[in-house]
């Protein structure tokens, strides 16, 4: 148990004293990035979907 609580403590260590952390307010604008190009990015895989859906649809209307 002690083998776990000290590394534990060199952990926390390592996080807190070795490591470069990135600026909170650029931390804040590379979250807001992101988040916008993955609502652009999921808005246009719906729109390939849904431009394959029709055209699915249309073969198959066509079919019958």
């Amino acid at each position: 148990m002690a083998g776990f609580i000290s590394y534990i403590q060199e952990a926390y260590t390592e996080l807190k004293e070795n490591i470069t952390w990135t600026p909170w307010r650029e931390a804040q604008n590379l979250t807001v990035i992101v988040a916008v190009f993955s609502v652009i990015f999921a808005l246009m895989i719906a729109g390939v979907d849904i431009a394959i859906q029709k055209v699915i649809e249309g073969f198959f209307t066509l079919v019958k």
